[in-house]
């Protein structure tokens, strides 16, 4: 079982940037990939970026060339760099991880989210 905290989140204006992170506590050594999601009002959920287990990353088609996803080396902790920010981009953003059970099970963990408004 692992926790997940987001911060970072706020108000900004177009082309602007922010930069959110989210840190995991509890069982620590047993996360894989963890990510960044978003949903906005009235749209489902989507995928932002991934850093995968084994170093890789993947993002989002709205988002690629814009936001940059790392990770510390304690693999505790995943940062989202998010630059040149659109109105589009107004959503609440969500964290993710992998959490591997004892018994070997992969179950996904969500932190509560932290809202990021892009407007004039």
């Amino acid at each position: 079982q692992v926790q997940l905290v987001e911060s970072g989140g706020g108000s900004v204006q177009p082309g602007g940037s922010l930069r959110l992170s989210c840190a995991a506590s509890g069982s620590i050594f047993s996360i894989g990939a963890m990510g960044w999601y978003r949903q906005a009002p009235g749209k489902q959920r989507e995928l932002v970026a991934i850093f995968t287990a084994d170093g890789s990353t993947v993002y989002g088609d709205s988002v690629k060339g814009r936001f940059t996803i790392s990770r510390d080396n304690a693999k505790t902790t995943v940062y989202l760099q998010m630059n040149s920010l659109k109105l589009e981009d107004t959503a609440a953003y969500y964290c993710n991880a992998d959490w591997i059970a004892p018994a070997g099970g992969l179950t996904s963990i969500w932190g509560q989210g932290t809202q990021v408004t892009v407007s004039s």
